[in-house]
């Protein structure tokens, strides 16, 4: 599941809106926004402290090429 998806369903889950949950993480509006709508340069340490209220954290996965994308 991609980033952007799991934390809007973990807040909708926790019946949270956008602005209560960037309160609770301690990040700002835009950026909880952003990691929403899935915008490709995010700080991590960021991402983290929205990720940590859910019990989780940003890891390393085993990244799936297409054979096109590898030459």
């Amino acid at each position: 599941m991609e980033l952007s998806k799991f934390v809007k369903q973990k807040r909708t889950s926790a019946k949270l809106t956008q602005p209560e949950l960037a309160e609770k993480a301690g990040v700002g509006l835009r950026f909880l926004r952003e990691l929403e709508q899935g915008k490709e340069t995010l700080r991590l340490d960021k991402v983290n402290q929205v990720l940590r209220l859910f019990g989780y954290k940003v890891g390393a996965i085993q990244a799936k090429f297409s054979e096109d994308a590898e030459g």
